[in-house]
């Protein structure tokens, strides 16, 4: 047994002068794997636009869901094409709130289009990292291009342009409008504490308004400036920063020792599309030396129509200004514009110079590296996905997407108004309609009676207050009750899948959202998402 054992052990030892035999290495780049691949992966696609509308809009999945179907570990063996998407279609795609859906009217659009796609999947598939311009020419020569082309859709002054400034302007495009703000802003403080000295650091001060994107804050704080102003606004000036109450505060703060170096200014905000008055702010902001930055995600694309070019009036006192593409211009996610005025103040805060990247190109000085323009160094061939889209649509028709869908709030807005129980709570500007239930209309309803949860109005709500009694004036100014009883019909229509919104808040009243610019919504499907919520608010309000 012990030589028979022996000897087979000799007999399996490999013979040392032998070479090694080696795997197969597989080929991830296959042209006929990726070839067969890639018209399965479009017809998956095609097939998921074609059935889109009949999904939850809102995934109605529970936290932790999708480990329940997963594996516990990767899989050491490949899988075909074909398990995988058929996992994507049974897990993947009910965990996915569908951004794509005609009836997606929540937060503000991420329009894609087929030429974002296909200029997504023609970046992809070169996989560009055009940090410099010798790691792909094109790359930067393309981007410089583009954004003065619609620099000039948006007629932009001169001074944006890269080709009209001297090459001191110019555009650049990043991930989002956080990535525009935050780079700005450590421009604006490098340049004040160039001069001031970088331990002045502490009295730095920015200024936003209450209705400012939470990106500003945030910004604020990785650039270590502690002092933030988010100044009040009021209903009285629809919500927009005025230039009084940002010249008191400035007033304010430059008594208590303070050095004021920022502005960002929004045309568009978050909660209702206010417009803050560039041309006031930028005079104010002249005077003390404050960089302007007009944030302009979502309704920068409205822009270039000639009807909603007004609302940037004033940019030329600005020092940069930002619009996300891909937020309502057709370019799928993720690609945000940002020009500025002087380029310099941006690559003297943002430059690495390490001695792997050094060439001869760069030393010129007579070509622009974009990894300096913001806070990373790799960056996607986002420029051609811009191209496509501009080439694909042109001009014109984009510019009619843009007013099909003001158009369609136009309708949602009028439907709105003719329902008494309803109110508008902030005029309508672009394709956001702010709505409610109206306090008065809440009042007079039997909701009291049986959907208090607290049973603290059971008492006051008898026939006296439907004539008139003091209850009924309580019950219109409680601004808790009204605001729960129109959070308790957003969630309500929301967990029906058939529609999605979303909420915001201005003075402390609660307001339901409806945007419009998902690419396939029609106007059927507006007038739709109106009987829908009209139903439930039947439903919830019971009868008169």
């Amino acid at each position: 047994m012990e030589m028979n054992t022996l000897n087979n052990n000799n007999n399996n030892q490999s013979d040392s002068s032998s070479p090694p035999q080696r795997k197969r290495v597989m080929n991830p780049v296959d042209p006929e794997e990726f070839r067969k691949q890639g018209h399965m992966i479009i017809d998956f696609l095609a097939d998921y636009y074609t059935k889109v509308s009949n999904f939850p809009v809102r995934s109605q999945v529970e936290p932790d869901y999708l480990r329940k179907h997963l594996p516990d570990s990767a899989p050491l063996v490949p899988e075909p094409i074909e398990s995988i998407l058929e996992d994507v279609q049974e897990h993947i795609i009910p965990g996915i709130t569908h951004w794509m859906s005609p009836n997606y009217y929540a937060y503000f659009p991420s329009s894609g289009s087929v030429a974002g796609f296909m200029g997504e999947m023609l970046s992809s598939g070169l996989n560009v990292v055009g940090f410099n311009w010798i790691s792909s020419p094109a790359a930067t020569e393309l981007e410089t291009i583009v954004m003065d082309w619609l620099g000039e859709v948006l007629k932009l002054p001169q001074q944006f342009l890269y080709k009209s400034s001297n090459n001191n302007g110019g555009g650049v495009l990043l991930g989002t409008t956080c990535e525009a703000v935050l780079c700005t802003l450590v421009a604006a403080r490098d340049k004040k504490l160039s001069q001031i000295g970088r331990n002045n650091i502490g009295k730095l001060v920015v200024y936003g308004s209450d209705q400012t994107h939470s990106s500003f804050g945030k910004a604020a704080q990785i650039a270590g400036i502690q002092n933030v102003r988010a100044i009040k606004t009021k209903r009285s000036n629809s919500f927009a920063l005025k230039a009084d109450s940002l010249l008191s505060t400035i007033h304010s703060d430059v008594k208590n020792g303070l050095i004021p170096i920022y502005l960002c200014a929004t045309v568009g905000t978050t909660a209702t599309t206010s417009i803050d008055p560039l041309m006031e702010l930028c005079d104010v902001a002249k005077e003390y030396e404050i960089w302007v930055h007009v944030d302009a995600a979502y309704a920068g694309s409205a822009c270039i129509c000639p009807e909603f070019r007004s609302c940037i009036d004033g940019i030329e006192g600005a020092n940069s200004f930002s619009f996300n593409a891909h937020k309502w211009f057709l370019t799928n996610l993720a690609c945000c514009c940002l020009w500025v005025k002087d380029h310099n103040a941006l690559t003297k805060s943002l430059s690495t110079n390490p001695e792997f990247l050094r060439n001869k190109a760069s030393e010129s000085k007579q070509v622009i590296d974009y990894k300096d323009w913001q806070i990373t160094l790799s960056r996607k061939f986002n420029a051609l996905k811009l191209w496509l889209v501009l080439r694909s649509y042109g001009v014109e028709n984009l510019r009619n997407f843009l007013r099909s869908h003001v158009n369609m709030a136009m309708t949602f807005e009028g439907l709105v108004k003719l329902d008494k129980r309803f109110e508008i709570v902030v005029p309508r500007k672009f394709s956001l309609v702010c709505f409610r239930v109206s306090p008065s209309t809440i009042a007079r309803s039997n909701y009291y009676y049986y959907h208090d949860n607290n049973n603290n109005n059971k008492n006051n709500c008898d026939d006296n207050y439907h004539n008139g009694h003091d209850d009924y004036g309580k019950l219109v100014n409680d601004d808790y009750l009204v605001n729960e009883l129109n959070r308790k019909l957003l969630e309500s229509i929301n967990n029906s899948g058939k529609v999605y919104m979303t909420h915001g808040e201005v003075e402390g009243a609660f307001m339901i959202r409806f945007a419009i610019g998902a690419t396939l919504t029609e106007e059927h499907h507006v007038i739709m998402a109106w009987k829908l919520i009209q139903e439930h608010a039947d439903s919830l309000l019971g009868s008169s």
